[in-house]
């Protein structure tokens, strides 16, 4: 019995003492891991400006299946908050300032613990990013004994993030690798009305101010008393790679045609009905010149004559919007062409003179039959007259 007693003592002074050790050390923590992400600084940066995003690769989400992530209306860009509740404790987090393309600034509290965390981007060699996550704050007292019996703040904390880190590698190396582009060669679109709103983006950037714009369209048709009558659209009036510019109008289907009030930010107006050529885009935005360098081939192969007074359409059956994982993303490209000429056989015609039959030759426009490099150019795709196939309509 007296050697229970004096283990017990022992074990109760040990952790007095570990406590007392505990009670004096500094609380203050700054943790600092790098990684090299095999994918552009644009694809990362999107990636971790969505906080959807973070139970498929933080580490502590990761190991606890039991967690449950809770998301507000906004879930990237300043202000986006978003909640956890898991073995370990309940916290939550949010974006303070993000400079685009390069950094993010959150807040984070995780039960009594509170960190500034920043992350930064860099360009590397053959399009790889540079990520740095910083985060410096202030341990509860918690935390403080957990960090002191696992080897300190910056082991523990640092583990996370490496492994983190780790995961964002390999994820997005699936999400930007996973996807196909197929031709599904001539079809025609019908004409729709929209509300749209129209300016010039970088390229990069087009699919961000989509899913700024569309919820914007999407509140105006409802507050309206509106129906939207499809999938959301963009028109590019111009596409210019060497720019990296293209003038767009971020476009929502309805059900009726409509005038807006002077001075509306946002716009009515009706596409109108045109053949074109159709690629299906199953995955990341990023593969988007290699669907239109396949279309473009596609339309020389053929010797089809495209319409060059704007660049092409895009339908976001899938999007940002819909799904987190790039992998699942479905946009389908419509490349612009001239309705083809069907040869007309004359009548035969009777003279006087003679009363043997004639026929006229048949006269068939000819394609042209040279490479075609599309140009950026402008405005409403014009009306379809002949079509090749018809689709039924995706507005």
């Amino acid at each position: 019995m007296k050697i229970l007693k004096y283990l017990f003592l022992f074990a109760l002074l040990s952790f007095v003492a570990l406590t007392v050790f505990v009670a004096t050390q500094k609380g203050d923590f700054s943790v600092e891991r790098s990684k090299v992400i095999n994918s552009p600084r644009t694809t990362v940066y999107n990636y971790l400006n969505d906080f959807r995003n973070y139970e498929d690769f933080e580490s502590w989400s990761v190991e606890d299946p039991s967690i449950k992530m809770t998301y507000t209306n906004k879930t990237s860009g300043n202000g986006a908050t978003f909640y956890w509740d898991g073995a370990d404790g309940k916290g939550n987090s949010i974006i303070l300032k993000t400079k685009d393309g390069e950094s993010i600034d959150q807040k984070m509290q995780f039960d009594g613990t509170e960190a500034d965390v920043n992350w930064t981007l860099k360009d590397t060699l053959n399009g790889k990013t540079k990520v740095t996550w910083k985060g410096k704050g202030t341990m509860s007292f918690l935390f403080k004994i957990y960090t002191a019996l696992h080897g300190g703040s910056d082991r523990v904390i640092g583990t996370i993030y490496e492994k983190s880190l780790a995961n964002i590698d390999k994820n997005l190396d699936y999400e930007t690798k996973t996807y196909a582009v197929t031709v599904d060669g001539v079809v025609k679109k019908t004409e729709t009305p929209y509300i749209k709103q129209t300016f010039t983006s970088e390229i990069a950037k087009v699919n961000k101010n989509a899913r700024i714009v569309i919820p914007k369209l999407i509140h105006f048709s409802e507050t309206n008393g509106l129906a939207a009558s499809g999938k959301p659209f963009i028109i590019y009036h111009t596409y210019d790679t060497k720019t990296g510019l293209a003038k767009i109008s971020i476009c929502l289907p309805i059900n009726k045609e409509i005038s807006t009030s002077s001075g509306s930010d946002i716009l009515a107006g009706k596409l109108n009905g045109f053949d074109a050529v159709k690629t299906t885009l199953n995955g990341d935005y990023s593969h988007r010149n290699e669907a239109i360098a396949k279309t473009t081939a596609y339309i020389n192969n053929q010797k089809i004559i495209p319409d060059l007074s704007w660049s092409h359409l895009e339908i976001l059956t899938l999007s940002k919007l819909d799904v987190k994982a790039s992998s699942k993303l479905v946009t389908e490209i419509y490349l612009p062409i001239k309705p083809k000429v069907v040869p007309v056989t004359a009548e035969p015609t009777y003279t006087p003179e003679s009363t043997s039959e004639t026929t006229s030759e048949p006269h068939t426009e000819q394609p042209r039959t040279e490479p075609v490099k599309r140009k950026p150019a402008a405005p409403t795709p014009a009306p379809a007259q002949t079509p090749v196939q018809e689709e039924d309509s995706e507005f």
